[in-house]
């Protein structure tokens, strides 16, 4: 089969398209023939090697880790699906053919191949880091980077739970993220008075790492109601970075709810064939992302 890798840790340009040996289903796994791979931002930092201090990886390595396509092998004690059975979810080395998946649901009605291999990670993070920071009903969120993944997550599920939601984004996104509910602003000079002018902050999320954290603890008064999927520095001014993934078994089943009840959608910008996940890492690293980006298969 065909699959992306990389021998060495740096830019995209360290992707490579290569032949591999299909993986198969150990018990409690199944096998999906992908589809489609949700593109995320921690796929890069895994190829910069930005964690191989805290979760360090063989090379050569494959990399992804959402995914969404058809069952094709069921391993032992798996129950309750069948071959041919169109499901997302996650596992390993998902830019690829054939990837072996540890947390699976099926696919909500109405949703293509395409669109839902971009929720698994970006619904566990953001139901995640909604729960540590602490954000209740009634109380107002802010969200530094808004418009990506994660961030359209955050916005609709905040927004679900009764949640006042302050976004910043870029000038071009300020229309998609009031679509999501939020009350939008622009980041660059004069930000923080601008959110200010707003209302008063209980939480904050930092979803880009765009050197914030400073900001971000002024306007909330306490660097506990502050929480960063994106800035490793952020512990230094005691705020939390939220790295560790909890049940993406939970997070898919919520992901489903939210969509059938028509409380969750998240576009997808940009798809991108298997032979180009360069190209969607870069785009991806740089910034600026409406929704998802995903690699087809």
């Amino acid at each position: 089969m065909r699959k992306v890798s990389f021998a060495e840790f740096g830019g995209p340009d360290v992707l490579r398209l290569v032949d591999a040996a299909e993986p198969h289903a150990g018990p409690g796994r199944i096998r999906i023939a992908v589809r489609a791979a949700g593109v995320n931002p921690v796929d890069w930092r895994i190829r910069e090697g930005q964690f191989q201090r805290t979760r360090p990886i063989e090379l050569p390595a494959g990399i992804g880790h959402d995914a969404a396509g058809v069952v094709d092998e069921i391993g032992r004690g798996v129950a309750g699906i069948a071959i041919g059975d169109r499901v997302f979810g996650a596992g390993d080395d998902t830019y690829a053919e054939f990837a072996v998946l540890s947390a699976w649901a099926p696919i909500p009605g109405g949703l293509t191949f395409e669109e839902a291999a971009g929720y698994p990670s970006v619904v566990e993070t953001a139901l995640r880091i909604l729960d540590q920071v602490g954000a209740q009903s009634g109380q107002t969120l802010l969200v530094s980077g808004a418009s990506g993944g994660v961030g359209s997550a955050v916005l609709q599920i905040a927004h679900d739970r009764g949640i006042t939601v302050i976004g910043t984004a870029g000038a071009a996104n300020q229309d998609y993220l009031r679509s999501l509910g939020a009350v939008a602003t622009t980041y660059g000079d004069g930000w923080v008075e601008r959110v200010r002018r707003l209302g008063h902050i209980d939480a904050a999320l930092d979803l880009a790492g765009s050197g914030v954290i400073r900001e971000l603890v002024e306007l909330t008064g306490d660097p506990r109601k502050v929480v960063t999927i994106a800035d490793l520095g952020a512990p230094e001014l005691g705020v939390r970075f939220s790295g560790v993934a909890g049940s993406m078994r939970e997070a898919l089943t919520a992901a489903t709810d939210l969509i059938s009840r028509g409380k969750l959608r998240i576009p997808v910008e940009r798809s991108y064939p298997l032979a180009d996940a360069a190209r969607a890492h870069a785009d991806s690293r740089a910034g600026h992302t409406r929704g998802r980006r995903v690699v087809l298969i």
